[in-house]
């Protein structure tokens, strides 16, 4: 535990609280009302990451929570913590345990009211904001309560699997806080109604006896709870086929022979959306049901096959089981199921046409994922922007589980650089492939400077259609262009870094073969897709919402 005398001061205790937490490493850019707290960082046991942005920080910390368990940033206030707005409250969507701390006017600048600079109103606005998108707030204005304050807030973030904010006014970071003895904050009830757990399971047992194609699908809430083991352990005692959804893509190690792909309705790959929708009886284990998850809504899932089980619940057909937690629901069924004695079914042959390359033939964008494909290794971590090269993603089989990052639910441009930054420094035996659109790279890409200054050595597939193919598919229009940028020339301002240009599949096959065998620095390859063309997932998901654009 942190050391609580009366010769710790506020930051020092704080820093102390997010190493034991796992947050080794703070990500952020400096700014005066925070920058006694970076002197205490330079001296700490937490490592400073600068970034380009804050708003880059925030993307970073959130990859970072998702490898480790826990993230953290550190800002100035006002033009900072204001510029991390939107990245945070894709964690809170996300369910991603980010720490969000912001410097402040000191207690007595603010009580004296000087008009200072950073200031957009009265000084309770900015905690205000943060109250929306994080789920527990403070302000270390008080020696006396912010050891306590600082443990509940972070108790908090592992708990509710969300983001907090921690508010540290500029004359209170060296002041040494009180060591009150340590109290265990009251938390939400997070054990199971014995009673009703064991109904909710026998249920689900009596309809698995009688099942003749039952399918299992994996949620997001299983990553975020760490339950990938127990998860496993069921599909394997069960013998259950099982499909994930996109926002828990990777939930389950994708080259597991019981994984059937991403079901995501109408956008899935036939098979899959076949076994899914087939299925007599469909188990849903932390799944998080949204327009993204269901295709928008395309999904077609009966509730009366349904058992479905969340944090907190679990719901069978018509009948309600409350107050059952995720990991005891799934613990049990693994504990008490039957093995099932019909062969897990073989994953249909997909072809993806000629070998690659083909000298002289453009790229597209399903022989760029089959080629990819074949590139994944179990040392990747795969972080993906959104857009076409999040649908296009579905086909990717991951090797290793939890190993697939995305702002899916949220679905925010910008995500993937940044976020890869965080998750190669929480994994650094772990080598990012980076997959990202031309319109998302512009808004967030400098962050690549980083990665370059840190010597790792991601590689990245700009997907350069030129322009937002998303909305290009939904509705066309000149809003929809953008510069064009030569990607593979950054180099020359951000280094070191290599770039390579692919148009043709024999171009890219030269550029993919001299990015992996760099382990140096990053590479990028810019590759050079037609406007109109477009992921099968795409076509299929665009055309939806294309429909319901036209009826508005």
């Amino acid at each position: 535990m942190a050391t609580r005398n009366s010769t710790t001061s506020i930051g020092e205790y704080l820093l102390q609280r997010l190493h034991e937490a796992g947050a080794h490493h703070i990500f952020g850019v400096p700014g005066d009302y925070i920058l006694k707290f970076y002197e205490q960082i330079s001296q700490g046991p937490v490592r400073h990451i600068g970034t380009t942005r804050e708003d880059t920080a925030a993307f970073a910390a959130d990859g970072y929570a998702r490898c480790q368990g826990i993230g953290a940033m550190a800002i100035t206030y006002g033009v900072g913590a204001l510029n991390v707005v939107n990245a945070v409250a894709g964690a809170y969507a996300e369910s991603s345990p980010v720490v969000v701390i912001s410097g402040a006017p000191g207690v007595w600048e603010q009580r004296e009211d000087p008009l200072l600079h950073h200031r957009f109103g009265p000084y309770t606005f900015q905690r205000e904001i943060f109250d929306r998108i994080t789920c527990a707030t403070t302000v270390l204005d008080d020696p006396i309560t912010a050891f306590r304050q600082i443990d509940r807030t972070i108790a908090a973030a592992q708990r509710e699997h969300k983001p907090v904010y921690i508010e540290l006014p500029r004359d209170r970071v060296t002041v040494a806080g009180v060591p009150l003895p340590a109290v265990a904050e009251a938390t939400p009830q997070e054990t199971s109604d014995a009673a009703t757990l064991d109904e909710a399971v026998a249920e689900t047992l009596a309809l698995l006896a009688q099942a003749k194609s039952p399918v299992l699908i994996a949620g997001v809430e299983v990553h975020r709870c760490g339950l990938q083991d127990a998860l496993v352990d069921l599909v394997v005692r069960a013998g259950l086929p099982v499909a994930a959804t996109l926002t828990g893509k990777s939930v389950v190690g994708e080259r597991h022979p019981a994984y059937i792909g991403v079901y995501e309705g109408a956008a899935s790959s036939e098979h899959t959306r076949q076994m899914v929708e087939r299925a007599d009886v469909l188990i849903m284990l932390g799944v998080t049901l949204n327009d993204v998850d269901t295709g928008v809504y395309t999904a077609n899932l009966d509730p009366h096959r349904l058992v479905r089980a969340s944090q907190g619940e679990v719901n069978i057909r018509y009948h309600r089981y409350p107050r059952v937690q995720l990991q005891d629901f799934i613990g049990a069924l693994a504990r008490q199921v039957s093995p099932r004695r019909e062969a897990l079914p073989s994953q249909p042959f997909v072809d993806s046409g000629p070998a690659f390359p083909v000298p002289g033939q453009a790229m597209t964008t399903a022989r760029l994922i089959a080629r990819l494909n074949c590139a994944l290794t179990p040392e990747m971590i795969v972080v993906s922007d959104v857009g076409d090269c999040l649908f296009a993603a579905i086909e990717l089989r991951v090797c290793e589980r939890s190993e697939f990052l995305a702002s899916a639910y949220y679905t925010t441009m910008g995500f993937a650089v940044p976020a890869a930054l965080g998750a190669q420094v929480a994994r650094p035996d772990r080598r990012a492939l980076i997959l990202v659109g031309d319109g998302a790279f512009q808004m967030t890409g400098t962050e690549l400077s980083t990665h370059a200054r840190l010597n790792l050595a991601p590689i990245i597939i700009v997907f350069n259609n030129a322009g937002y193919s998303t909305e290009r598919n939904i509705l066309e229009g000149p809003f929809n262009d953008i510069a064009a940028w030569r990607f593979d020339r950054l180099g020359e301002v951000f280094g070191p870094l290599h770039g390579y240009d692919a148009k043709t599949e024999d171009a890219f096959e030269t550029a993919l073969a001299r990015a992996l065998a760099e382990t140096g620095c990053p590479s990028l390859i810019n590759v050079h897709l037609s406007p109109d063309d477009a992921s099968p997932a795409m076509r299929r998901l665009t055309e939806r919402l294309s429909h319901r654009v036209g009826n508005q």
